[in-house]
């Protein structure tokens, strides 16, 4: 879409829109389609960002080799963010409909000002200590929340039969950050120096928060209270559904962030090839729409099944790589893993909405078209809740990932005992995608969500 397009779809009075009703299709071909694309697009764009700043010390890292600092502390310095920006993804999450969408984007965005501009400190003074170096790479953590308040309110735009692609679209422009940063920053680094791994980003921030302001609008149909939102962490399937998502988009954080020092770190002869570690990120966000389109027809419990097992495969592929010293294996083996995870972050997404409208039109008479359509109502705001919830939780898959590597290159001096780890967790997700979605046995004892195709 265009800026010209994007104008003349704008609302003519205000930026909250109250008459709004996507799963009506003669509403959203008429006037909701062209306001869900626009509000879309410049999400993307405040979410891209958000990932760069979020990731950018992934990179960075890798360069500070005049600071001397351990293998260990390098990968304390890229978990650090991943931690902090996990933890700010749940108030994140509750700002969309406490503040409007469109009023929080514009926030969001002007708040990586912050992790960019303290960046360009940290590296420009040779003195600064390993103490300062971690608070200022935490508050990266800023562009970490960013994922979790788009996908919220992108949620509400959406009719629930495109959700699956619009919010795998929206994933993957965020996604797609890391890539960006590993791609352009070493060019950037190389010519201007470490100090414009942050400032790089300054004038991007400004458009984007800009964009948001004059092209993103405010539901008043998603205002709700914290505390309403809330109710939804006491839902069983809450915690189910972030424990999967450890497994899916905090893999791929974990894994594309962690890329850059584990070449570095097991393979000291081709550290050449860290310029390559961006087609890891790149892969993983390109293919997520991908795995919400093809849970669109498939099913996203099934979809998430059959990936858990390939990713035990794909770890066993990484650990052989490693073990034979062969880096072309390695390196391919690592692309797929990561592929992986972008699947798998498509398909759990498509099961969020998903289940939460199974659960909450259970019992309700299929004739009373009055009482149905304000249980989907109810299953859209507890969806667009538990999504915040889900991938706070999920995200800090981040954290361990790169502690798990970390702390197996410590001990063990290879990353094999942290293989291990990731594969029988991997393991067990299948397992419970199973049990809880896809399983007809033992139904009437133990009651699984398999007839609602989820």
């Amino acid at each position: 879409m265009t800026v010209a397009e994007a104008m003349r779809t704008v609302p003519a009075k205000g930026r909250w829109i109250s008459d709004w009703n996507p799963d009506d299709p003669g509403f959203w071909e008429s006037r909701g389609k062209g306001v869900a694309r626009r509000n879309l697009v410049f999400s993307i764009l405040a979410e891209h960002l958000g990932f760069t700043l979020w990731t950018v010390w992934s990179i960075v890292a890798v360069k500070l080799g005049a600071y001397r600092f351990s293998t260990d502390q390098l990968f304390w310095l890229v978990s650090l963010p991943n931690l902090v920006g996990s933890a700010l993804r749940l108030p994140y999450t509750f700002a969309p409909a406490k503040f409007g969408g469109r009023n929080w984007t514009v926030v969001s965005a002007l708040l990586l000002l912050v992790p960019a501009v303290l960046l360009a400190v940290a590296v420009g003074d040779p003195a600064t200590p390993y103490w300062a170096f971690l608070l200022i790479a935490a508050t990266a953590g800023l562009g970490g929340g960013n994922f979790a308040s788009s996908m919220a309110n992108i949620t509400y735009f959406y009719p629930e039969k495109k959700q699956g692609w619009a919010l795998g679209l929206n994933a993957a422009g965020g996604n797609i950050g890391v890539s960006s940063v590993q791609l352009v920053m070493p060019l950037v680094i190389t010519g201007f120096g470490l100090a414009a791994a942050g400032l790089f980003w300054v004038p991007f921030i400004v458009v984007a928060a800009v964009c948001a302001f004059f092209f993103m609008d405010n539901l008043t149909s998603a205002r709700a209270s914290a505390r309403e939102q809330l109710k939804i962490a006491g839902r069983a399937q809450t915690w189910i559904m972030s424990l999967l998502y450890i497994g899916t988009f905090g893999s791929f954080i974990g894994y594309t962030t962690a890329f850059p020092l584990l070449i570095k770190s097991q393979f000291p002869g081709h550290a050449s090839a860290v310029t390559w570690a961006f087609l890891g990120a790149l892969v993983g966000s390109l293919i997520r729409p991908a795995g919400g389109r093809l849970s669109d027809r498939l099913g996203g419990a099934r979809v998430t099944l059959w990936n858990f097992a390939a990713m035990v495969v794909a770890i066993a592929l990484v650990a052989f790589g490693l073990g034979a010293n062969s880096f072309a294996l390695f390196f391919c083996a690592y692309l797929l893993l990561v592929a992986l995870t972008g699947v798998g972050n498509g398909s759990t997404y498509r099961m969020i909405p998903a289940i939460f409208k199974a659960k909450a039109v259970e019992g309700v008479p299929a004739g009373d078209e009055t009482a149905l359509a304000a249980a989907v109502a109810a299953g859209r705001r507890d969806s667009s809740a538990a999504i915040g919830i889900i991938s706070a939780v999920g995200a800090f898959g981040g954290f361990f990932i790169n502690r798990g590597f970390g702390t197996s290159i410590a001990a063990t001096g290879g990353a094999g005992a942290a293989l291990v780890a990731f594969a029988c967790f991997y393991a067990a997700c299948a397992a419970l995608t199973w049990f809880c979605y896809l399983r007809t046995v033992g139904a009437r004892l133990a009651p699984s969500l398999a007839a609602a195709r989820v």
